[in-house]
């Protein structure tokens, strides 16, 4: 796909891979909306409106994608970002975390993809990336329930690939291993380091799949760190 003039909605812009995501594509001429609960008063990017949004609400993505389409009238990609994890032994997740990582890592995609799917079908082009992680491919001690929601991503990703790809649109689902972002302010025992992947470099794997052939489709991308010393992740 030519970027150049495309339409782009990215969730969870205010930091990490979202921001980074924003930043590259709307140097390469894209109209971006960013939604995200908290804006990045630090982003003044080109091309770039941010919208308040929470992916777990219904009524508020609603309610966003229709002032998207006003304004523009087409959607030509949809990267979901918004995720979040918890982590501990499954006995010691609360119910109030389970429930956050579901509606944000697997209902917000849901949410999203429920508006954004009749506007690429009826323009017949359209590229869905979905943000799943490592921890959708290999189960983790300690990481279950956040394993639990990516499998679910992945899934979902992997089904959807096949309902749309008669009707042009792309679905790619993306795998990063560990990567140097605030993703880690609820593990306290993980300290974000140079080892780790760094978001630009991710971002910057999600245009390369965005920008490839129309007969060309990435269904799976998996992006781990290589770390020099100590143990694989």
């Amino acid at each position: 796909m030519e970027l150049n003039n495309k339409v782009a909605v990215v969730t969870g812009v205010s930091k990490g891979i979202g921001l980074a995501l924003c930043q590259l594509l709307s140097e390469a001429g894209v109209k971006v909306y960013g939604m995200g609960r908290t804006q990045n008063l630090e982003a003044k990017l080109p091309n770039f409106e941010f919208i308040t949004c929470d992916v777990r609400n219904n009524a508020a993505v609603s309610a966003a994608f229709s002032h998207i389409l006003k304004k523009e009238n087409t959607i030509h990609i949809l990267v979901n970002n918004a995720g979040l994890g918890y982590f501990g032994n499954l006995e010691d997740i609360s119910l109030e975390h389970w429930n956050e990582m579901m509606e944000t890592n697997v209902t917000g995609i849901f949410h999203c993809c429920k508006q954004a799917i009749p506007v690429m079908k009826q323009n017949g082009i359209g590229h869905i990336v979905n943000i799943a992680s490592t921890a959708a491919l290999e189960g983790m001690p300690q990481v279950s329930a956040y394993c639990a929601s990516k499998w679910a991503v992945k899934g979902l990703s992997e089904s959807l690939f096949r309902e749309l790809r008669d009707h042009k649109i792309k679905v790619t689902c993306i795998y990063p291993g560990s990567t140097k972002t605030d993703f880690f302010r609820n593990s306290p025992g993980i300290q974000p380091h140079d080892y780790m992947l760094m978001p630009e470099d991710v971002a910057l794997s999600i245009v390369q799949a965005l920008t490839m052939p129309d007969n060309f489709h990435t269904v799976n991308l998996e992006i781990r760190p290589l770390q020099p010393k100590g143990p694989k992740k």
